[in-house]
């Protein structure tokens, strides 16, 4: 069975387009305006196993609020389709992931209750000329909630002797665990005989 999803997100704000195949191998095509975001997200591309499609035309002349939020919420609604009924899936899914001084760990549990804890070092408050790092946290919500997920989503250690967290090391590194443990938790399970992983036999 094809998990796939395609979402169209139109408001006053934004304009997204959202394609995602979970079983591909890793094709990202992603225009947000965002020069970072967009990195980040070919992350999910790369790391998650997902052919991931993103165009969002936003309003980056007010910030760059809108156009990552809507495109993240984008995202985790095409996510929620393209798992379907969620039947032998893994469920679970985490990822301890080093990126030079940075150690990030994320968890992921596709419960269908939407949950997120987010803890990150202060950081410098931009990564290049755009992308404002306090937006990292909200990126996973939105997409958590969205998507219907709980996740955590932590750095473990991120300073470098003599000096404060590199933000881009720090956010990059999030984004791949993040990645990974998704990777993981959609993965189908051959043990699972196509059942679905909850004693409740619902998610």
């Amino acid at each position: 069975m094809s998990r796939t999803a395609r979402i169209e997100r139109v408001t006053k704000e934004t304009k997204v387009l959202v394609e995602i195949d979970l079983d591909g191998t890793g094709q990202g095509d992603l225009s947000t305006g965002v020069g970072f975001y967009d990195h980040m997200l070919n992350q999910l591309a790369k790391h998650g196993g997902f052919d991931l499609t993103v165009r969002t035309e936003g309003d980056l002349e007010i910030d760059a609020h809108h156009t990552m939020e809507d495109t993240a919420i984008a995202l985790g609604e095409a996510f929620a389709r393209a798992l379907g009924d969620k039947a032998g899936i893994r469920r679970y899914g985490s990822a301890t992931i080093p990126m030079d001084e940075v150690l990030c760990r994320a968890a992921v549990d596709l419960s269908g209750r939407p949950y997120v804890v987010h803890d990150e070092p202060e950081l410098a408050p931009y990564i290049g000329p755009v992308y404002p790092t306090s937006m990292t946290r909200h990126i996973f919500e939105s997409f958590g909630f969205a998507a219907r997920l709980t996740l955590h989503v932590s750095v473990l250690r991120a300073a470098r002797d003599g000096s404060g967290p590199d933000a881009h090391h720090v956010v990059e590194a999030q984004f791949k665990a993040f990645s990974r443990a998704l990777r993981e938790a959609v993965e189908i399970d051959p043990r699972n005989a196509g059942q679905l992983p909850s004693t409740k036999g619902v998610l």
